[in-house]
Formats: C-alpha cells, structure tokens, sequence
C-alpha cells in the first residue's frame, strides 16, 4: 500500500487538528479529579464525545473491515451492539449512577460489598479493557507500519506518541475534546466511503457468484446464538466498563448524563455499515489482501487522495482515541481504588501524576502485546474483553445499582472471583458447552442467590 504526498498531508493534517483541540483543552486540568471526571461539568456533547471517541476504535472500524471480508454483515454487531448498549445504559443507569456523585464502578461496589470488593474489580474489570486496548493497538501498529514503512516497534513507539497527546495530559477533558472532532471526521468521512463502496458491489448472479455460500446479507451470518451472542457480551461488556461509566460520572447533572449516552447510541450504530461495505467490497474485488488492512488500503487505493487521506487521518485518530480513553479508565481505578489507597495518598498532585503514570503503563503494556500477537483477531479480542469484564461484574454492578446493600458482602465476592475465573478458563482453556459469558453470568447469579437470601434473613 503506497500513499502518495496528498493522502500524507491530509492525514496528518487531520491528526494534528483533532490531537491539537485535546491538548488545548488539557490547559485547565490542575487536579486528579479534573483529570478523571473534567471537574464533573460535561455537557451532552462532552459526555457522548468521550463514550463515542474511545467504543469507536480498532475494532469498530478496522476490524469491522476486517471481519466483514471474512463473514459479512454479522460484523456490525460490534456497533450495532454497542448503541444498543448505549440506549440502555441512558434508559435504566445513566441517572442513577450520576446521581451517586462517585467516580469508579469500583467505588459504587465498595458502597454495596466492602473494600475488598474493590480492589477485585479494579483488577478484573482492568483486565478486559485491557484486551479491548490491545485489540485497538493491533490494527494502529499494522497500518502505521504499513503506510510508513517502519517495523512494529518502531510503529508501536509512534502509536505511544500519539496516545501520551491525545489523552496523557488533559485525561477526560482532551478525550471528550478530541472524541467530539474525531467523530465529526471520521463519521463523515467512513459514510462516504461506504457510499463509494456499495455503490461498486455486484448485484443479482454477480453478488451470488462473488459471495458464494449465503449468509453475507444476514445478521445472523454466524448462527443465531452466535449473533445473539455478540450482542449480549456488548451490553453486558460495556456497562461494566469504567470508561463510558466515568463519562457519566462526570456529566453536569443526571439528565445530561443520559442524554449524552442517548446521543453517544446514534453516533455509534451506524458507523459499522460503511465497514461492513468496504470490506464486502474488498472481498469482491480485491480477495487476497491482508484481511487487517482492508480499510487502510481501500481508504488509500480506492477513493480520490483527500477523502483518503482524511480518513485514514480518523482511522487512526480512532485507535488512538479508544486506546487514550480505555487506559485512562484503567488509570483511574487503578491509581483511585487501589495505589492511592494502599499508599495513602491523598494530595491532588500526587494522584494526577500516579493516574498519569498508570495510563502510559498501560498504554506500553497493550502495544507490547500486541507486537508479541501480530495475528490476533481484533473483533474476537473485543468480545473476549466484554465477557470476561461482564461475566463477574455486570450481576453485582447491577444489584447495587437498582438494590443496593441487598447481597451479603462475602457472597457478591466470591461471585466475582468464581465467575470470572470460570469465563476466563472457558474462553482459553476448556471446551466450552456455551458462551463462556452465559456460563460466567450463571456461576455469577447461582452464586449471588444465596447472598441475597442471606441479607434477607439477616445473615
């Protein structure tokens, strides 16, 4: 894939003009709650801009591509899925989890189970969104090595710079920022890609005889539970992510919050299909191309230079961005819930810089991974990280939200640890006779049952 001078200039002039708007919004932030939580003033925009600028990442837009090459348009659900996530979250948790004026998800748990209820979701819930953040680094280091001829590390050096601008300095307020004019970009600039696309794709015999076999067209591509599958580890994955959680934490008041994760919904749903159609596409006409770089290469070989180049600028402005966003949800709850308190820190300086510390930590952990998996699926990454964050923590998240301090401490946490576990076994080890989610959201439920009972017999 070669890019000529007109593809690089608008590319680069689209990074700098959205990485430009994050760091001038960074100017204000003085304080670890300002880093966190933007002094919990965000408006509609701001809210939906950081949900939408770290959920569309990698995965929504090069691996959507990508996995489309392979089966079709049942690799919306990754979008699709989550605005349908989205829509929840602001009909039935937004306001209740603003108007807990908290920070974590952890915090919220501690409330309801105790301290050590905490720190085992901090550690949990930072494992699953650390796989979603090296499923987005996947693709940044393909196409930066890619486009500009370097090797992986030297790709995944440059991927780090571009992080540490992003979101390193302004935490919540330069992702909120830089979410907003990603998404004006990248959304525009993906519709008319897809226009493009569908527009090319062979109909009637000449679509049958491209796509042979049936399913392309169908939702269901994979089999109905495979596709209802997807769309519960979405749901149950994102409400359980401190990222989208933190954007409503810091929302100005709880109707904002729920208008926001409303707006972030109709932003996110649709930006699936011109992924899916470049990567139909891509599959009719060019077969043999390196499924991970569908979208780069279609973006670069096959519209004029500057829609190109602008969109490959919010290609990678949205790996950047979903990788910026997922590591400064590990950062807070990690430097909030776990360092600051094992090491008593309290003073607002100190904390800024310990969340700092952790959100590069994080940043570097995820793209050594990835240069050390280069094959990896990105969309299988991500429903791996939606499960396994989900399957302990999304039952008790959910019971303290709507009933709190109605399960008995020990019993919500030997929930979280025997579930997730038994997710991460099935999902790596073990055969698995179902979704390793459903297996974990069983363990978890059959497990909270007696707690439940507990409490209510005063146990």
């Amino acid at each position: 894939m070669e890019l000529s001078a007109a593809h690089i200039g608008f590319m680069l002039a689209t990074v700098a003009l959205v990485l430009g708007g994050g760091i001038w919004a960074a100017r204000s932030v003085k304080s670890a709650e300002g880093y966190s939580l933007g002094g919990r003033a965000a408006g509609a925009p701001m809210v939906a801009g950081t949900i939408a600028g770290t959920v569309i990442g990698g995965g929504a837009t090069v691996g959507t591509a990508q996995l489309a090459f392979s089966v079709g348009l049942s690799a919306w659900w990754f979008t699709l899925g989550s605005g349908i996530a989205f829509i929840i979250m602001g009909l039935f948790y937004a306001r209740r989890l603003r108007a807990s004026g908290l920070a974590t998800i952890p915090e919220l748990l501690v409330e309801n189970y105790g301290a050590r209820a905490g720190i085992a979701t901090s550690v949990v819930a930072s494992l699953g969104i650390f796989f979603s953040a090296v499923a987005s680094s996947l693709p940044g280091i393909g196409i930066l090595s890619t486009v500009l001829g370097i090797s992986p590390l030297a790709a995944a050096g440059l991927l780090l710079a571009l992080v540490v601008l992003y979101v390193f300095f302004g935490g919540m307020k330069s992702a909120g920022v830089g979410g907003i004019l990603k998404m004006g970009v990248l959304w525009t600039s993906l519709m008319a890609a897809g226009f493009f696309a569908c527009g090319a794709l062979p109909s009637g015999a000449d679509f049958s005889a491209a796509f042979p076999g049936g399913g392309w067209l169908s939702l269901f591509g994979g089999g109905v539970g495979e596709g209802l599958a997807h769309l519960a580890s979405m749901i149950v994955g994102i409400l359980c992510t401190q990222t989208y959680v933190q954007a409503i934490f810091a929302a100005k008041d709880p109707k904002t919050a729920a208008i926001g994760a409303f707006t972030a919904a109709l932003i996110v749903i649709p930006v699936g299909l011109p992924c899916v159609a470049v990567g139909l596409y891509m599959r009719a006409f060019e077969p043999d191309v390196l499924p991970l770089l569908v979208l780069p290469m279609y973006l670069a070989e096959h519209l004029p230079p500057w829609v190109g180049g602008v969109a490959l600028g919010g290609v990678m402005l949205s790996i950047v961005g979903s990788i910026g966003g997922l590591s400064l949800g590990v950062g807070t709850m990690i430097a909030n819930d776990i360092l600051a308190r094992a090491f008593s820190i309290s003073d607002e300086g100190k904390k800024l810089r310990l969340m700092r510390f952790v959100v590069l930590a994080v940043v570097v952990a995820a793209c050594a991974y990835a240069i050390a998996h280069p094959d990896a699926q990105v969309l299988i990454l991500n429903y791996l990280s939606m499960a396994l964050r989900g399957a302990g923590i999304f039952l008790p998240l959910t019971l303290a939200v709507f009933c709190p301090k109605r399960v008995a401490p020990r019993w919500a946490l030997f929930s979280m640890a025997a579930s997730t576990v038994v997710a991460v076994l099935f999902s790596t080890v073990l055969p698995a006779p179902a979704n390793p989610l459903f297996i974990g959201l069983a363990v978890s439920a059959g497990l909270l049952a007696p707690g439940f009972f507990a409490i209510r017999k005063g146990a």
